[in-house]
């Protein structure tokens, strides 16, 4: 297998950053009035508590509108210092085009290139090793990187007064129904947005030390969403009917491959780039499930203290997790310079992998 080691010639440093989150937050109790649940059940399974909702009519380009807002003035930037947008999205305003562009056009960064990516939870890990060659090539000299994701709209209830208020009218029993059957998944996400802004740092001590990324196609069915291109046509009372536009997810086998894939992508990881595991300051991963990320923890024998975590308060906001979750730890005071962080993801695809980046 390619041993995917990284030049030392050039690298990037993250400059600024910036998350949003939309609405107030919705919590399990506010759940449990559109499907058969509590917010115990919630919390021993996930470790969730709350999450936010992008409104109705409202994209994943308004999300990363906002956060990249907050970025470019953590970095003392406007948008046209920006040459490069990349956004990493599985929920995007359009089948096509892409989100970038729009998000372009709404920052009024007019006619750089702009793309967006998929690996949904992991895509940030693969969006560093893009952005570094992009600058490592002089290709880009200042990147725009996002994730925002708009999960609401896959959501399976309809009834969405009833999360506002405690008074209404008690879903229809078909409804009902209905979003229990998709539970499991259904309370596990939220919406939001993270962005960053990087640029190249030809210090060879600092920026993107070493990244380990990998994918099984072999595993695509453990989480997809079964509406596509594959059907004649893509939207049709079949898809309708069969609920296919909602997420599928067989959560034992991803929490498997998630405990037993991350501990040995970070071990490879801090290997290529000559550091030990115990020199990692800070692990920032993924915020899918929080048993998922105590055991990652537990199996490299991370002390909590280095492993922050935010998804009791916002859920699994998929390619937007890490870009927010490391702007939160970079307001709160806890990202020192010359500090150690490791970024590790799984996500569906499967796509998994992790980077080390010197502050």
């Amino acid at each position: 297998m390619l041993d995917r080691r990284m030049s030392r010639m050039s690298s990037l440093s993250i400059v600024g950053t910036g998350s949003y989150l939309p609405g107030r937050p919705y919590t399990n109790h506010d759940l449990a009035r559109v499907m058969e649940t509590t917010d115990e059940w919630i919390q021993q399974r996930t470790g969730i508590v709350s999450r936010h909702y992008a409104p109705d009519g409202v994209g994943a380009s308004d999300l990363a509108f906002e956060a990249s807002k907050r970025a470019l003035e953590s970095a003392k930037l406007a948008p046209e210092d920006i040459d490069y947008i990349v956004f990493a999205t599985m929920t995007p305003d359009f089948i096509l085009p892409g989100s970038a562009p729009i998000l372009g056009a709404k920052l009024g960064a007019v006619g750089i290139p702009a793309l967006d990516i998929r690996q949904q939870c992991a895509a940030m890990i693969y969006a560093l090793q893009l952005c570094d060659a992009l600058l490592a090539t002089g290709n880009a000299k200042r990147i725009l990187l996002v994730g925002a994701e708009a999960h609401a709209g896959f959501m399976p209830w309809t009834d969405w007064h009833l999360l506002d208020s405690p008074d209404g009218e008690p879903p229809q029993p078909e409804a009902w129904a209905r979003a229990t059957g998709h539970r499991a998944l259904a309370i596990l996400f939220g919406d939001g947005a993270g962005a960053w802004v990087l640029e190249h740092d030809a210090r060879a001590d600092r920026g993107l030390l070493a990244i380990d990324l990998h994918a099984d196609g072999n595993f695509a069915s453990k989480l997809h969403i079964p509406m596509g291109f594959t059907q004649r046509p893509y939207i049709s009372q079949k898809t309708i009917d069969d609920d296919l536009s909602v997420p599928r997810m067989e959560g034992k086998d991803v929490f498997k491959h998630a405990v037993t894939k991350l501990p040995k992508s970070v071990l490879r990881c801090c290997s290529r780039a000559g550091v030990k595991l115990e020199d990692v300051d800070l692990f920032v991963a993924h915020q899918a499930n929080q048993r998922i990320n105590d055991a990652v923890r537990e199996a490299l024998n991370v002390p909590p203290e280095k492993v922050p975590t935010n998804i009791a308060l916002i859920g699994n906001t998929s390619a937007a997790t890490i870009p927010i979750l490391y702007d939160q730890i970079v307001r709160a005071g806890q990202v020192k310079e010359g500090m150690l962080i490791c970024f590790l993801a799984l996500g569906a695809g499967l796509h998994w992998g992790s980077a080390l980046f010197r502050v």
